[in-house]
């Protein structure tokens, strides 16, 4: 099933996609001094669907609780940015940043307040080096940590026109050789999906022209 009024053309998808290449490579930086340790950070492909069709897409491949970093964004797009985990990997992740130095209780007692920062690294990292290419500013609120399943994460109202859309960017993490899967998910309305790709065509615009010019 095609969502045509959500679709982004291959080349939107493609310049998308680079643009948060970019954001998470920036973010790993930041995340290596954290954990001490080489942190690499790669989103291999992006989807835009509506959030019915995202509860599903996490449903089928996520079966255990989720954990989600959850930070707003306002400006020339508006929305909420939520960073995901299967619960184990959470964990992992927490293990990760504190240097596997606590015990399992320990781990336990500091899961949300890691997991904040650590959501707080990624997705500032990511949202605002896409608003930085993007030459528009955004203004992020602190993070907050949830857990529930997809439905609970993206707020699906019991609506059946609920028109939020979700883009779906997947991440693979690998952090001195744990493997840790997420997902940054950012949940926008329609007008805000519209205005990001209006930016995302200013920005083929000058990527093009930039690379036409006689330097």
């Amino acid at each position: 099933m095609t969502f045509a009024p959500y679709a982004l053309e291959d080349l939107e998808t493609d310049a998308l996609t680079e643009l948060v290449n970019i954001g998470v490579s920036r973010a790993a930086v930041s995340l290596r001094k954290m954990v001490g340790s080489q942190v690499t950070l790669s989103v291999p492909s992006v989807e835009v669907v509506g959030r019915r069709a995202a509860v599903t897409l996490i449903r089928e491949r996520e079966s255990d609780q989720l954990v989600a970093v959850r930070q707003d964004f306002s400006g020339a797009f508006s929305g909420r940015a939520l960073l995901i985990f299967p619960e184990a990997n959470s964990l992992e992740l927490v293990r990760a940043v504190t240097h596997d130095e606590l015990s399992g209780q320990e781990i336990v007692d500091i899961e949300e307040e890691a997991l904040a920062e650590t959501g707080n690294v990624v997705l500032n990292g990511c949202l605002a080096t896409m608003a930085n290419i993007l030459q528009r500013p955004l203004a992020m609120s602190l993070p907050q940590v949830m857990k529930g399943d997809g439905q609970i994460l993206f707020e699906l109202s019991e609506e059946p026109d609920d028109n939020g859309v979700v883009l779906f960017l997947y991440i693979n993490f690998a952090i001195s050789g744990r493997d840790i899967r997420g997902y940054i998910a950012m949940l926008m309305d329609l007008p805000s999906l519209r205005s990001l790709k209006e930016l995302i065509g200013e920005f083929i615009a000058r990527v093009v022209g930039a690379g036409g010019g006689d330097g």
